[in-house]
């Protein structure tokens, strides 16, 4: 499989894209349009070890809805990424078996050469 789960408003996002310029076989998934459905979110936390290094807190709604002051269990963050899109740390990019989370510099540089860049 090689698709990137992004948000098409974030001008990060685009500039990653760019950055990856991902071939036609890649495809390509607004969350914001499609979120990621369970069976996905499910491998690619098999991959990355927790369903908390999939979960942005720094979304607004992270302290929105308090939170910021709970203990999330790894039911609570699949929960919240499942029903609502900004819980996601973005983008996602999976290349075949390697899987790439977030916009640090690192994980861009990594995904970029995983792609051939």
């Amino acid at each position: 499989m090689k698709k990137i789960f992004h948000l098409s408003s974030c001008s990060t996002n685009q500039r990653i894209l760019k950055e990856i310029n991902p071939g036609k076989e890649v495809e390509l998934q607004d969350i914001k349009e499609q979120n990621i459905d369970a069976k996905t979110l499910d491998w690619i936390k098999e991959k990355v070890g927790s369903y908390e290094v999939l979960f942005s807190k720094r979304a607004m709604k992270y302290r929105g809805l308090g939170l910021d002051k709970m203990n999330l269990t790894e039911d609570d963050y699949r929960k919240y990424m499942l029903e609502e899109y900004t819980f996601l740390k973005r983008p996602f990019i999976i290349n075949n078996d390697e899987v790439f989370i977030g916009n640090t510099k690192k994980e861009v540089e990594a995904a970029v050469r995983s792609f051939g860049g």
